[in-house]
């Protein structure tokens, strides 16, 4: 297992960054590799983000040093999200099949945390998102059947879009995590436009289902500092909590979105109008 630490930057500090160090500091390139469990700390909200690529061999999820305890959800949650092949989770010698857009909530305090594939040839793609907790709620199995399913957006403004919302105070209790993704509808390219901030929580992306070809131009930065980062699929993007988080594809695509900090409301948002962005 790999872990990379990303330490928080001051919003006047990222003005200067340039594309690379912009990349180097929010940018996730490699979320999973076959037959191993990759994660990124980052100290925005303690939120980990990662991927498990099971192959023959299932994965273990340990604690590295940088989680400090002595197993992974001592002290923290986890969401799971499947957007590869069927896979399965076992959670302290309880089995959960998950398909893919499955998710998998696992309370705090669980010890033993096994990632498995169906089939290593069409391996199963779990995306992790882990926050502190500070108490236990049960473990929940949540196919998108069981998702809160929204509707928004519309063709003319080139962001018609379903947003699934797993973990979420109307679905499954949590502590702060909150967790979901939404699908770009073909024709469409923008996500979260008109753009917000929510200063009292952090983001993060995951692009995915987006062909080898494609990008989607991230933004981010402040409302009037606006910067920009190239992403291919299945990467990933740290949003600190004054930053906007919006992005448009050169193709429709699908999106996790994963937030941890003072409020799990959906609808905590300090909205921007176009206009005001620069």
């Amino acid at each position: 297992m790999q872990i990379d630490v990303r330490h928080a930057s001051h919003p006047e500090a990222v003005r200067d960054f340039d594309t690379e160090t912009l990349r180097r500091h929010f940018l996730v390139e490699t979320v999973f590799a076959s037959g191993e469990i990759r994660l990124t700390y980052s100290h925005y909200d303690r939120m980990v983000i990662g991927g498990a690529t099971p192959l023959g061999p299932g994965l273990t999820l340990t604690a590295p040093t940088a989680i400090g305890q002595e197993t992974f959800l001592a002290e923290r949650e986890l969401g799971a999200l499947n957007i590869g092949g069927a896979g399965r989770i076992i959670v302290d010698g309880t089995n959960y099949d998950l398909a893919k857009y499955d998710c998998l909530y696992v309370g705090k305090g669980a010890k033993d945390i096994r990632f498995e594939s169906a089939d290593a040839a069409n391996p199963a793609k779990f995306y992790l998102v882990s926050t502190p907790a500070h108490q236990t709620h049960p473990t929940v199995l949540l196919t998108r059947e069981k998702a809160r399913h929204l509707t928004p957006g519309e063709a003319a403004t080139a962001n018609k879009r379903s947003i699934y919302q797993f973990i979420h105070p109307d679905v499954c209790q949590s502590c702060q995590l909150t967790l979901g993704f939404t699908m770009i509808e073909p024709g469409s390219v923008w996500n979260t436009m008109p753009a917000h901030t929510h200063d009292r929580r952090m983001e993060a992306y995951l692009y995915f289902d987006l062909e080898a070809e494609q990008r989607v131009f991230h933004f981010m930065g402040e409302p009037q500092q606006t910067r920009h980062m190239l992403v291919a699929n299945e990467q990933a993007v740290i949003s600190p909590p004054w930053s906007i988080h919006s992005g448009a594809g050169t193709k429709n695509y699908s999106f996790i979105w994963a937030m941890a900090g003072d409020n799990k409301s959906f609808t905590d948002m300090d909205h921007i109008a176009i206009a005001d962005l620069r």
